[in-house]
C-alpha cells in the first residue's frame, strides 16, 4: 500500500492512500512536484477521461487543489479537464460545468460542489450514464464513490481552542467574539462554526460570539465588516474567519485599524495574504488544510474507480494550526506555498 507523510505540528502523519491501480500507485507525492501555470487540459495521455470541476478559479486555494490534479493527470495519463466556475457563490455555473461533463462522455468527475444539495440531481444524472464521481472539501447529500476532505468540525473546534489559549492570554477569556463567514449555509463552513464554538466553549465558557457577518466570498466587504465593527465595539477581543476571503479581508482590517494588539484573530487557510498576516501579527494563526493533496488524491480515487476498484468511502487529510512561530519554519513550506494552477 502507498503512503504519504508529511508534516503537522513537528509529528510525521502517515496517511493511506490507495493500493497499485492498473500498473500505477496512486498519491506518490503529498506535496510538489507539479509546477504552477495556466491549467486547461493536462498533457495529453490514452486513459480515462477525468474532469475536474473546483469551486472557484479565482481563489489560490482551489489553484492548489488544481494543481494537485494536474499533477496526478500527468503521473496517470489520463485525460484531464480542469475547471471550475469564478466565484464559490455561482452554483448554476457547477451544474453547467457537470453537464457539460456528461455531454463530453467524461469517465469520471472530481467535484468541488458549491453546495451540498443543489448539485444532487446532476450527479445523480451524472452517475446514471456510468461517470464515476467523486467530491471533495464539500461532501453532498446524495451518493458518490468516495470522498476527501477536512474533518471540518474538528477543525473547528482546533480554531476554538487556540482562540480561548489566546484570549485567555491577552486576559479577555470572557470577551466578545465576531464570526466573518464567506458564504451562508455551506455545510464546511457551518461545520467550521459549529467546531468552533466547541472548541471555545471547552475552557472559555464565557466568552460570547456576538456577531456573524456573511461577506458574500468578497475581500472588500470583508474588510469592511470586520473595520466597522472594530470601530464601533471597542469590547470584541476575537475574530473568527471561516476561510481565505475572510481571513484576509480580516487581516486588512485589523491592519488599518491598527488593532492586532487587541484582537486575537483565528482563520482558515493560507492564502498568501494569510500567512504574511500571521508574520505581521495581524492574524494570530491560521488553520491550514491540503488542497493540493485533495487534488491528486481525487484524480486518484477517480482513476481507480473507473478501473474498477473501490475508493475509499472518506479520507481526512487533517489539518494543521499555524502560528507566528511556526509560519518560516523549512517543514511547513510546501503546506503553506503549495504549487498552484488556473483552470
Amino acid at each position: 500500500m502507498a503512503r504519504i507523510r508529511y508534516v503537522s505540528t513537528g509529528v510525521a502523519i502517515a496517511i493511506a492512500v490507495i493500493a497499485v491501480v492498473a500498473g500505477l500507485t496512486a498519491g506518490k507525492a503529498a506535496f510538489g512536484g507539479g509546477d504552477s501555470g495556466s491549467g486547461g487540459a493536462s498533457r495529453a495521455g490514452t486513459g480515462p477521461k477525468i474532469d475536474v470541476i473546483t469551486k472557484a478559479t479565482d481563489s489560490e486555494f482551489w489553484q492548489s487543489m488544481l494543481a494537485g490534479s494536474k499533477k496526478a493527470g500527468q503521473d496517470f495519463g489520463v485525460r484531464l479537464i480542469l475547471s471550475g466556475p469564478t466565484s464559490e457563490t455561482d452554483i448554476d455555473g457547477q451544474v453547467k460545468l457537470v453537464e457539460n461533463s456528461i455531454s463530453r462522455g467524461a469517465d469520471a468527475i472530481v467535484l468541488a460542489s458549491n453546495s451540498s444539495s443543489a448539485l444532487n440531481g446532476v450527479v445523480k444524472r451524472a452517475r446514471a450514464q456510468g461517470i464515476k464521481v467523486i467530491t471533495v472539501d464539500n461532501a453532498i447529500t446524495t451518493q458518490a464513490e468516495g470522498f476527501i476532505g477536512t474533518d471540518n468540525i474538528k477543525a473547528g473546534q482546533q480554531a476554538g481552542e487556540r482562540m480561548c489559549s489566546l484570549i485567555e492570554g491577552n486576559g479577555k477569556a470572557d470577551g466578545k467574539i465576531i464570526h466573518e463567514s464567506s458564504v451562508s449555509g455551506q455545510q464546511v463552513l457551518v461545520d467550521r462554526f459549529t467546531g468552533f464554538k466547541e472548541g471555545l466553549a471547552k475552557d472559555c465558557p464565557k466568552a460570547e460570539i456576538v456577531q456573524s457577518l456573511v461577506n458574500d466570498n468578497d475581500i472588500n466587504k470583508a474588510v469592511g465588516q470586520v473595520g466597522n465593527v472594530l470601530s464601533s465595539r471597542p469590547d470584541v477581543v476575537g475574530v473568527f474567519a471561516d476561510n481565505n476571503t475572510s481571513g484576509t479581508g480580516a487581516a486588512r482590517a485589523i491592519k488599518e485599524k491598527n488593532a492586532g494588539g487587541r484582537v486575537a484573530a483565528v482563520a482558515f487557510d493560507s492564502d498568501p495574504a494569510e500567512v504574511d498576516g500571521v508574520r505581521s501579527g495581524t492574524l494570530s494563526a491560521i488553520i491550514v488544510q491540503n488542497p493540493y493533496f485533495f487534488g491528486y488524491q481525487g484524480v486518484a480515487e477517480a482513476f481507480m474507480a473507473v478501473r474498477g476498484s473501490t475508493p475509499p468511502v472518506n479520507l481526512d487529510p487533517g489539518a494543521v494550526v499555524i502560528d507566528k512561530s511556526m509560519v518560516d519554519k523549512p517543514e511547513f513550506s510546501q503546506l503553506l506555498n503549495p504549487p498552484k494552477t488556473k483552470g
